[in-house]
């Protein structure tokens, strides 16, 4: 089999190696550079056709990048001549997969609330954004995210948008729970035995949130469904020297960067086709 061009193994490799990103902000910019690789290199369809299967194939815990490209081939397959058109429809349709939560989402909000989260879902930073243009007061505690610091991604957007945060260490959820009226999370995949993937610290601090009474949300559209149980699911793991763990015969640092969270912890499933109490969900 003939191999990637440069330009092919850069971009699949930039979707790779991105840990940073919330997974449909990752889509959402494979889906832009597939766009601008098609339009750069005009592959013919056996590389472009081998490229998207990579791609998919390249995050297994981010499934919303594997369903949209499966959306990409399934256009294509109708429209064998127009495979940019497919990217673009597939492209428009995330896009407003992601409005249609922020809407259900803002309508279920308390007056002024404390929200708090963890990690820097592209999903919820929308909301966030949402409620700062539209002048709703607000303010934010979010989770540091270690190793990957995620939440100072999302601190330093919010510092952007005027809106007060709280940045604390991950142990600190426990402390800091009960001082919010809602715990919002993003969901890299929602998986078919009533358990949904995030990053490492989800699980916690959903338990943190039923300890204290408070109301735990995931915003999790369709993209994100998966035929995958938490038995077969795979949760990615990064190198171990991301931790700076002291060197010893007897250490064995470990860095798993994802986790399964039961959704009986979950209040809510807010998808783009409404809001719903688990294990009800939109359809699949």
């Amino acid at each position: 089999m003939q191999e990637l061009d440069t330009k092919a193994e850069t971009l699949l490799a930039g979707v790779r190696e991105d840990y940073q990103s919330g997974a449909t902000q990752l889509a959402s910019r494979t889906l832009n550079e597939l766009l601008w690789y098609l339009d750069d290199v005009n592959p013919d369809a056996e590389t472009l056709s081998r490229l998207i299967s990579e791609l998919r194939a390249a995050r297994p815990s981010m499934i919303v990048i594997g369903n949209a490209l499966g959306m990409v081939r399934e256009r294509w397959a109708e429209a064998p001549d127009r495979p940019r058109q497919a990217i673009l429809d597939t492209l428009r349709q995330l896009e407003n997969a992601g409005m249609a939560i922020t809407r259900h989402a803002r309508s279920q909000l308390p007056e002024n609330p404390v929200l708090m989260t963890h990690s820097a879902s592209s999903v919820v930073l929308a909301l966030f954004r949402a409620l700062a243009d539209a002048g709703e007061p607000f303010s934010v505690i979010c989770t540091q995210s270690s190793p990957g610091f995620e939440g100072h991604i999302l601190a330093r957007a919010l510092n952007d948008l005027a809106v007060p945060v709280t940045l604390i260490t991950d142990a600190q959820m426990g402390v800091f729970v009960a001082s919010a009226d809602v715990v919002i999370t993003g969901c890299d995949t929602w998986l078919t035995d009533g358990y949904f993937v995030n990053k490492v610290g989800t699980g916690p601090l959903a338990l943190a949130a039923q300890a204290a009474g408070k109301p735990f949300w995931v915003l999790a559209d369709s993209f994100r469904n998966s035929d995958a149980s938490h038995n077969s699911a795979t949760l990615e793991e990064m190198p171990a020297s991301e931790l700076k763990a002291p060197e010893g015969h007897w250490i064995t640092p470990r860095n798993v960067y994802f986790e399964t969270v039961p959704q009986q912890l979950v209040g809510l499933r807010i998808s783009e086709q409404g809001v719903f109490s688990p294990p009800a969900g939109p359809r699949r």
